[in-house]
């Protein structure tokens, strides 16, 4: 799946575009027009080329190889990182519930819900810390946490890579009066500046970020922004946190949990259909009272229909695996796994982007035509990852983004690496392009020497 961010203005390449059509004073309508058939003939054209909008076409699914257009592929393109999505208990739980509740309970939460959301969020509890309420997915909690607890004599920064379903949730809530802005990716520099300003004249100043940002897998500076949250009291913190779930922490809470305590003035965003292995967003607060609001006045909460009893099920079932020393042991897999990769990628020279070790690796190629070609060339030799090209990132940025997971073996990530390794001086030659460019055109050094950034329970 493609994240074309640029549906949002805030990316540079809708930034660019918005230019253009200013200039040549353009209506709205024909703006937003041109904005989508851009986007739109990228699709079509990843679509011909055999990248995007695939069906498979497996009888069974193992987590580790895919069918598509008659050929079986290994998929370094999932988010299910520790792989529960076929574990035995979670499939048998998934069962029982069907067979002991059917395949829905059709009611609004407001008014009656089943018995296993109060067991779920009761183990979710247990694996945040603190209060836990569970939404019918991450984009609706962002929709049901941020129009309720924001507002008037509010300031909104933004990540620039935030994801862009927290930035639609701000969206719902620009008509209150909140200010809002964009600032650049990770600057921790500008960030401090805004914060002394924005304060003088607002009761609180909201971060929004992603703990691990999806596309180029790197983390947010944790560290600095604790200490911010310690030096300026109207300074308040909205983690998503999607991709950090399950694989780092103490039971598997995250990774921004695995890199700071809960803050007071802090709101944590989850997703159990990553890691997690099956459905929902979870939404850790400080207290009770946070919690209470949002189940009492946001409106997924009493609009949005619920989770139905397979996904409650096979839920519960995830969670007690979290709180049991099989996390361990599935994390401790996806480790290694992770510093395989990125031992094997800089064995091979592979440039990588980032330096954080997360199970999402971006493999920097340039050109379009570049990835073009060595996509095309994997997927013969029995590999999908994503092709990630502009619109999604910037035009001179494009490359693989590749996930690691704990379906897939040491050999499988030794194939994929080895495979672009030798494809990748050709497909530079036919572009007429070099690593050198490539380095330039990311702004990396050509020699990735700094040490690799672990999550804090692997230092330990």
């Amino acid at each position: 799946m493609t994240h074309f961010h640029c549906f949002n203005s805030t990316t540079p390449f809708a930034q660019g575009l918005l230019l253009q059509c200013t200039k040549r004073h353009l209506t709205p309508e024909t703006m937003k027009n041109e904005f989508n058939e851009v986007i739109n003939q990228h699709a079509i054209k990843g679509k011909e080329l055999g990248f995007y909008h695939l069906a498979t076409q497996d009888e069974y699914f193992d987590g580790r190889t895919i069918t598509v257009n008659g050929k079986e592929l290994i998929f370094f393109s999932s988010c299910s990182y520790l792989g529960l999505e076929t574990h035995p208990a979670m499939k048998l739980a998934a069962i029982e519930a069907i067979e002991r509740y059917g395949t829905q309970f059709s009611s609004s939460r407001m008014t009656v819900s089943m018995g296993m959301y109060e067991e779920l969020e009761g183990l979710l509890g247990q694996i945040f810390g603190k209060p836990t309420y569970l939404a019918p997915t991450t984009s609706l909690g962002h929709i049901a946490t941020i129009p309720t607890m924001m507002g008037e004599g509010d300031a909104i920064i933004m990540d620039q890579q935030v994801h862009n379903s927290v930035k639609n949730a701000v969206q719902m809530v620009k008509g209150e009066g909140p200010h809002t802005e964009i600032l650049k990716h990770n600057r921790m520099d500008m960030l401090e500046t805004r914060i002394q300003i924005l304060r003088q004249d607002h009761k609180r100043v909201w971060y929004m970020i992603d703990s691990i940002y999806s596309m180029f897998g790197d983390s947010a500076p944790f560290d600095d922004i604790y200490a911010m949250l310690n030096k300026y009291e109207e300074f308040h913190l909205y983690i998503d946190d999607a991709h950090g779930m399950s694989w780092a922490g103490k039971h598997g809470r995250g990774y921004a949990l695995s890199k700071i305590p809960y803050h007071p003035r802090m709101v944590l965003t989850s997703s159990l259909a990553k890691g997690f292995g099956s459905c929902g967003g979870a939404l850790a607060f400080y207290d009770e009272d946070q919690k209470n609001l949002i189940k009492n006045c946001s409106g997924p909460s009493i609009f949005s229909g619920p989770l139905q009893p397979a996904v409650l099920g096979a839920s519960i079932a995830s969670a007690k695996i979290h709180l049991s020393d099989e996390i361990d042991t599935l994390q401790d897999e996806l480790f290694e796994k992770m510093l395989y990769f990125t031992q094997t990628a800089k064995r091979y020279g592979l440039p990588l982007v980032g330096n954080d070790l997360t199970p999402i690796f971006f493999v920097a190629l340039g050109k379009k035509e570049i990835s073009y070609k060595v996509s095309t060339f994997l997927q013969k030799q029995g590999y999908y990852c994503m092709t990630t090209v502009f619109p999604a990132v910037p035009l001179k940025n494009s490359g693989l983004r590749i996930t690691v997971h704990n379906h897939l073996t040491f050999q499988d990530i030794d194939g994929i690496l080895s495979s672009i390794a030798e494809i990748l001086p050709w497909a530079l030659r036919e572009e007429n392009s070099s690593m050198d460019e490539i380095y330039q055109a990311f702004g990396m050094q050509l020699k990735q020497d700094r040490p690799i950034t672990l999550p804090i329970q692997k230092i330990a």
